[in-house]
């Protein structure tokens, strides 16, 4: 079945209003419940996935010269002037690409699987860069607790570089949700635990990283049943949460049994 094309040169269309808010509000997947997937990289790793996208959006300018590579990516695909493709995107540099996709159900957590839990981390850079720390070590599943930046906003995916479409990602949970869990959960200090280098690490397991500035909050803490500290003889105070958790999580995979 040959893709449905159409061509839209207006910015009011109905189509690109929706467009925008996905492209340059945080949130606004909630509400509609798709995402606004921007640039060649971030496409072509969902399709790799094997998300098919609902629309695909064009500039002219790309649709002209490499049309026949994306024949059939999406169920219909949009082609819009140069100009207006810039009006949609939320990015300094705009890309000539993007793909509306379904938002994930997201599922009901699994007890069972090698799990993050974001507990408040707000920085979407760093999220991002958790997220694809998790993909990258064979962490499956993300859990997010209220506080954290929206998972599919468009700053996190950019930052999560693809990381997104190979994970299950839940978000909103309360602590309580955590409970859920069985498999181990383990959490970073500078002041309490063992040296990571020294401990031994459960697989699987879950690790919570904190807030940015508060850290590990009181009821995930409470939750936690070991604690590892970072060797750090530079005398740093802390490290960067996302630089943290790339630390933890490559230590758990290398652990891992079988590696």
């Amino acid at each position: 079945m040959r893709t449905q094309v159409q061509h839209i040169r207006s910015r009011d269309n109905a189509l690109l209003k929706d467009l925008r808010r996905l492209a340059q509000d945080s949130t606004a997947y909630r509400k509609q419940g798709r995402v606004w997937v921007e640039g060649d990289h971030l496409c072509r790793a969902a399709l790799h996935k094997g998300v098919k996208p609902e629309v695909a959006v064009f500039s002219e300018g790309l649709w002209t010269t490499d049309s026949g590579e994306w024949e059939g990516a999406a169920w219909r695909s949009v082609v819009v002037p140069d100009e207006v493709f810039e009006s949609l995107s939320g990015l300094d540099s705009p890309a000539l690409i993007g793909f509306v996709i379904e938002l994930p159900e997201a599922g009901a957590l699994d007890p069972a699987a090698a799990t993050v839990v974001l507990d408040g981390v707000q920085d979407a850079g760093n999220v991002g860069s958790v997220l694809r720390c998790a993909a990258a070590f064979g962490f499956r599943q993300v859990a997010a607790l209220k506080g954290t930046a929206a998972l599919w906003s468009p700053k996190v995916l950019r930052a999560g570089m693809g990381a997104h479409f190979g994970l299950k990602l839940l978000e909103g949970l309360d602590a309580l949700a955590l409970d859920g869990l069985q498999v181990p959960l383990l959490a970073t200090s500078s002041h309490q635990g063992d040296l990571l280098h020294h401990s031994k690490l459960p697989w699987p397991c879950a690790w919570v990283f904190g807030h940015e500035g508060q850290g590990v909050s009181r009821d995930m803490a409470l939750r936690a049943g070991q604690w590892v500290r970072i060797v750090q003889p530079g005398g740093e105070e802390s490290l960067n949460v996302a630089a943290a958790a790339a630390i933890c999580l490559h230590a758990s995979a290398a652990a891992a049994p079988g590696l």
